[in-house]
């Protein structure tokens, strides 16, 4: 077989120009995308890179926002309970002073029962005693009695010092027009003469002397000068006995 040098040569310009027309045409763009879709893919990986690292740091940041989430749950449990254990305890006092408070008022209203129950009983006691010497006096009294009793108040009258007497004598209120004398018997003459002279020197006035009888003085004398009022018998003495003690 004989080589045909101008077919050959021939075929290699067509190849040349096949691979030229290959490179400018076809092979060029193939490697443009190619090139294109590589740099999609790198760019893909590369976001699928950032994504990758941003989601590591959503989960960290996931893991520590769950740690400091159960440890603010664990401080808010603690400032709970410690707030609970507080308003229970104030309660409590509360409580406390309320029962405290209602003990006491307890305490003095069975305080003030109790003393009022004892009052009563000693007013009862003392009325009865009242009566009981009442009765006593009744059965005892008599016109000796009351001569006694009127002789004790001439004394007493006589031995007046003069500071007592001024006073007295000043406490009349509106001058008095008489002396009024009461006394539970009938007064006989010669007592009823030394009473007014007695009378006369530790007024100094110069009156009529009324007299009447009043039995309830049991026996006794009340004699009235103004707004001075001197009382010696058994039933004024029986009435300040017991007003001393209700007083006391």
């Amino acid at each position: 077989m004989e080589l045909n040098w101008s077919t050959f040569i021939l075929e290699i310009i067509n190849f040349l120009v096949l691979v030229w027309i290959l490179k400018h045409f076809f092979y060029k763009p193939v490697l443009n995308i190619i090139a294109r879709r590589k740099a999609d893919i790198d760019n893909t990986l590369t976001q699928a890179k950032d994504l990758h690292t941003e989601a590591e740091a959503l989960r960290h940041q996931y893991e520590h926002r769950l740690q400091d989430w159960e440890q603010e749950k664990q401080l808010a449990r603690d400032e709970l309970r410690t707030e609970i254990n507080q308003e229970r305890a104030r309660l409590m006092q509360e409580l406390q002073q309320s029962l405290e408070q209602e003990r006491k008022k307890i305490e003095v209203s069975n305080q003030q029962r109790l003393q009022a129950t004892i009052n009563k009983a000693e007013e009862t006691s003392l009325a009865h005693s009242a009566q009981f010497a009442t009765r006593l006096l009744e059965s005892v009294s008599g016109p000796e009695v009351e001569g006694h009793l009127l002789t004790l108040l001439i004394d007493e009258l006589k031995q007046l010092p003069a500071g007592r007497l001024d006073m007295l004598r000043a406490s009349w209120g509106e001058a008095p027009s008489e002396i009024h004398i009461v006394s539970a018997f009938p007064l006989s003459e010669n007592p009823r003469q030394s009473l007014e002279q007695v009378l006369r020197d530790i007024t100094q006035l110069n009156l009529p002397f009324q007299y009447e009888q009043d039995k309830a003085l049991l026996a006794g004398l009340r004699i009235s000068i103004g707004a001075w009022v001197l009382g010696i018998n058994l039933q004024d003495e029986l009435k300040g006995f017991v007003e001393l003690a209700h007083g006391s």
